[in-house]
């Protein structure tokens, strides 16, 4: 299996049948892609997300022909809703600017590209934005086509009453506007613009009829697996995916693919390039005083005059082979690379900066190019500074179920992940002084690192890429 076939054939095999087969019952996909055709895309991260999540769709859609030109994915400074969206709370957005930001962003790609309209794809609280700004800030006339992966459409919750304020209520004034009917049909879409909804069968921690996942287990939340469907839409569902896959997986990928251009993609797996360049990011946190776990909140803010350093590493055992092959301090927009790397080959970001845990992020090798490799600096919590190392390993595009997946966290399955696809990260303390190899496994995807003092402050990452 290649490093760019991460999760099992069967399963991929199966998400895409089921894709396939809900769309070809439709008729509202535009005919035709040859690459003059091909509309931007501009793809919209959920709450607390980065535009790093969509790197491998992005390479799917290059795989399958796209211009890499025309696949833009923004990056909100600011990514985390407010618990009210009407009060205004310190690094945090407002559905307003959320919407705002997005619109922006989209002029610049108009612009850009000189296409009159774009293909808007979002995750969870991206579509938010994506139907606000077609509603409500002239969308409708310069977007062609609204894909919303696992977007809490009808709330996370929608219990009266209950923090009615906050943007994923279902029974607040934010989604009650947006779901309005929209003509005589009763349509929560709003036209020409075609809509698809891409939801789980019941895999999805934010559309579950029990508080479980916002902390009021037992509680009725009023909300169905159904809840990110809207009628007028077309809606899909794939079968055990989760909420994050809703948008980052390869059956996301080929269901949005065909309504888009009418047709299956014809490349399944994404495409090797012969030469790789990277670039992206690089981030910290912001610091929540109301937040007493950890105190720390995410941004897409730069860190400027960090330092980072990249290199290749062994495969079997996670150690650098050879010099770096790159040292740079970050600048003040945060940018880095691009740096030309061996394709396929393993990697190691190291991350220092003032305030921070000398961050170690392992990643697989990197099929294609990417301007996107947004990194993030982190903090040692205060129950780990007295552990020999501290490792986690992390799946920014996706969850991890015990029930559904098959993990190796440091040879053993992963302790404390639950049930349900609720986690997408699980973290290990290993003992012992002498620095060695730790690995982790998802299915089929194998990433290997070496374990760093905690005591020393550094910090170590296993992260996924599918």
């Amino acid at each position: 299996m290649t490093m760019t076939t991460m999760i099992s054939l069967q399963r991929r095999l199966a998400l895409i049948a089921a894709a396939t087969a809900a769309l070809a019952l439709t008729g509202c996909a535009t005919s035709g892609s040859s690459q003059e055709a091909l509309p931007p895309i501009v793809f919209v991260h959920g709450n607390g997300d980065t535009a790093a999540l969509w790197q491998t769709t992005a390479w799917r859609f290059e795989s399958n022909g796209w211009p890499r030109e025309r696949l833009h994915a923004i990056d909100v400074p600011y990514p985390l809703n407010r618990d009210d969206d009407g009060k205004a709370q310190p690094g945090r957005t407002s559905a307003a600017e959320h919407m705002a930001y997005l619109k922006a962003e989209v002029d610049k790609v108009r612009q850009a590209t000189g296409a009159s309209k774009v293909v808007l794809i979002g995750n969870s609280r991206g579509g938010n934005a994506i139907r606000n700004y077609i509603q409500n800030g002239g969308g409708d006339q310069t977007v062609s086509h609204a894909i919303l992966g696992g977007t809490p459409n009808h709330g996370v919750w929608a219990i009266p009453g209950f923090r009615e304020g906050n943007e994923f209520a279902g029974t607040g004034p934010f989604l009650k506007g947006l779901n309005a009917p929209k003509n005589a049909a009763g349509d929560e879409v709003t036209g020409p613009v075609r809509w698809l909804t891409v939801r789980s069968d019941g895999n999805d921690k934010f559309a579950q009829p029990d508080g479980l996942w916002i902390g009021q287990k037992g509680t009725a939340t009023n909300v169905t697996a159904a809840g990110p469907e809207l009628k007028g839409a077309t809606n899909v569902v794939l079968p055990r995916i989760d909420h994050r896959e809703t948008s980052y997986s390869q059956a996301a990928f080929a269901a949005a693919y065909q309504f888009i251009t009418g047709k299956a993609p014809a490349a399944a797996v994404i495409a090797n390039e012969a030469r790789v360049a990277l670039s992206g990011k690089v981030t910290g946190l912001g610091v929540d005083p109301l937040d007493a776990k950890t105190g720390n909140f995410s941004n897409n803010l730069p860190l400027p005059g960090a330092q980072l350093e990249v290199y290749a590493t062994d495969p079997a055992t996670g150690a650098r082979s050879g010099n770096a092959l790159l040292r740079t301090t970050v600048a003040a927009d945060g940018q880095w690379g691009p740096l030309v790397v061996p394709t396929g080959a393993p990697l190691e970001f190291a991350i220092t900066a003032p305030g921070y845990a000398t961050t170690h992020i392992y990643r697989s090798g990197f099929p294609r190019s990417s301007t996107i490799v947004h990194l993030r600096a982190e903090r040692i919590a205060d129950a780990d500074k007295t552990a020999a190392s501290v490792v986690s390993m992390t799946r920014p595009r996706g969850y991890l179920d015990p029930e559904r997946d098959q993990m190796l966290f440091d040879g053993v399955p992963p302790v404390g992940v639950p049930a349900g696809a609720g986690a997408a990260s699980a973290k290990i303390k290993p003992e012992g002084a002498a620095q060695r190899s730790v690995a982790a496994q998802f299915n089929g995807e194998r990433v290997v690192g070496q374990t760093w003092p905690a005591a020393s402050g550094h910090l170590v990452f296993l992260e996924f890429t599918y």
